[in-house]
């Protein structure tokens, strides 16, 4: 890495977005769902239904943009993350670590939490020229639903097609989601997951807790 692009990231103002102990305080890290009170709703949840819903909480939400011509860029996703970017409508699994295609110069990646910040900075000294990366860990969450009916609920909420032939395991798409948007990502034959934003996710919430009574829905923590 040159002195300029040194230069260049340590001048970029980033945040960790971690609570952080101070004195006998301990920040409390919520997540966008946390006044849904899944916890207690999953203790009198039914044991067995047609769908499943999840929220995955608190991971690490990185967005990505640079140019699929720029190997620079590319190279530093890889050194750092040990993935390639995928292409339209795809997605890519490294360990703990996912990208989905957004656009064809954005990415979304998923990472552990407390992993964010880090990876961050480390992607910043990998990389130089043209590329922006923003931290939108605390605007955004993953709820993912499963079961045999999960795909039902799918069909009802969202004019993009689901079937098998068209949405394959491992596609991604960003479409409307109820009145709202979200990224659907279909992690296996029967599983699914929403990203949503932070300010939507109760919506969403409301929304599939009503799509999915018709099915029988359990509720994890």
């Amino acid at each position: 890495m040159s002195d300029s692009t040194a230069s260049n990231v340590e001048s970029i103002a980033q945040m960790d977005q971690l609570p952080h102990k101070t004195g006998s305080l301990q920040p409390r890290a919520e997540s966008p769902l946390y006044h849904a009170d899944l916890a207690t709703l999953s203790a009198h949840s039914a044991d067995a239904g047609g769908v499943e819903i999840k929220e995955v909480k608190l991971l690490g939400h990185l967005v990505l943009r640079g140019s699929i011509e720029d190997a620079e860029f590319l190279s530093g996703v890889k050194e750092v993350l040990g993935l390639d970017l995928p292409g339209p409508l795809q997605s890519s699994l490294q360990g703990e670590f996912i990208a989905y295609w957004v656009s064809p110069n954005e990415w979304l990646v998923l990472v552990p939490g407390q992993q964010a910040f880090q990876l961050e900075r480390d992607m910043r000294s990998a990389m130089s020229g043209n590329f922006a990366i923003v931290n939108v860990s605390g605007g955004q969450t993953v709820i993912c639903l499963s079961g045999a009916n999960a795909v039902d609920v799918l069909k009802k909420s969202t004019p993009y097609d689901v079937h098998n032939k068209n949405f394959p395991v491992g596609k991604v798409v960003t479409s409307v989601f109820a009145k709202t948007q979200a990224l659907i990502f279909r992690s296996g034959p029967e599983s699914w997951e929403l990203i949503v934003r932070r300010s939507f996710s109760d919506y969403v919430w409301l929304w599939l807790q009503d799509a999915c009574i018709e099915y029988g829905l359990v509720i994890k923590d």
